[in-house]
């Protein structure tokens, strides 16, 4: 359903027992949300007199929850005034409604419950490109996986809350992080560490690779694994697992006459760094490996990372 036109799959008339003894335990408020929402989704002709909600988008708005702007699915709460969120929030405000300030208790909105139950909109990802209109549930579970919604920015150093599609963070990792960028799919690193008997946990700068017209993100990081500490460093594809799985990648870390060789594919960034570092994906190296390569009476840790990435045909 395009946005601004209206659907054809009518909401029942409020004749049943059933339905008015839902409406009526609402507040007043909220029978008016109830009604728009009706009407907007009912053909012009039978539009009711009153103010009405004419496009998708603005019944699409009804459901969202005012304090965490995601959709609303059951349990729907509200306040005595009719205000509405969703049950994380309701928790997160410790009971009481953000906009009046009143007691939440444990008013349940049935008439937005029930009134979902006969919505479709389009994908929230709409305007990035997404041509999806579903029932409103499916559409929420859509959404949370919906190839065409922003990423996030994949900087490891800081939690940095910039989202948006991959040209936009390219951008942003060059401009705002300052991040080495690099055309080729090979490379070669060098890792200096002045006192490598203090490891925290630590992040070396990120890297990006522009390579067969997408980007890679090289991360290298150091920190603690129980009580040993390790080194590690992976590739993050900028873009869906789907299309990352068509590359594969190797790392290769050695001196002194030793050698280490990790193969993997790079993982999406979809995935967060935290969690690719914690399930090892990626060439992990113990202080006393890494202290090897470098000689074993060297004051100075010296790793020298080299890699490729090429395309499976």
């Amino acid at each position: 359903m395009a946005t601004g036109a209206h659907s054809t799959r009518d909401i029942p008339e409020l004749e049943t027992e059933d339905e008015i003894a839902v409406l009526e335990t609402l507040p007043v408020v909220d029978r008016c949300t109830f009604f728009k929402a009706s009407n907007a989704m009912t053909p012009k002709s039978e539009a009711i007199t009153g103010p009405v909600l004419t496009s998708a988008t603005s019944v699409s708005d009804l459901f969202d929850c005012p304090v965490c702007t995601n959709s609303l699915c059951p349990p729907i709460y509200q306040c005595p005034n009719g205000h509405v969120l969703c049950s994380s929030c309701k928790v997160r405000v410790e009971d009481q409604c953000p906009t009046c300030r009143r007691e939440l208790g444990s008013i349940r909105c049935l008439a937005l419950e029930k009134v979902a139950e006969f919505l479709e909109l389009p994908c929230r990802y709409q305007s990035e490109g997404c041509t999806m209109v579903l029932p409103y549930y499916q559409k929420i579970k859509h959404e949370k996986t919906c190839e065409l919604r922003p990423y996030y920015c994949p900087y490891a150093g800081s939690e940095c809350p910039t989202m948006g599609d991959i040209p936009m963070l390219v951008a942003h990792l060059r401009s705002d992080h300052k991040v080495d960028m690099h055309d080729g799919c090979s490379f070669n690193h060098r890792y200096v560490k002045s006192n490598p008997h203090e490891v925290e946990n630590a992040t070396w700068m990120l890297t990006v690779f522009n390579c067969f017209e997408k980007h890679f993100c090289l991360h290298f990081e150091a920190f603690v694994l129980g009580k040993e500490p390790v080194y590690m460093a992976f590739l993050r594809f900028m873009g869906e697992e789907s299309e990352a799985n068509n590359f594969r990648y190797t790392l290769e870390v050695g001196g002194n006459n030793r050698k280490m060789v990790w193969q993997g594919i790079p993982r999406s960034i979809r995935d967060n760094h935290r969690k690719i570092r914690d399930s090892y994906d990626g060439l992990v190296i113990y202080r006393n490996v890494a202290l090897s390569f470098s000689g074993s009476t060297s004051k100075e840790l010296k790793l020298r990372i080299t890699g490729r990435i090429w395309k499976e045909e």
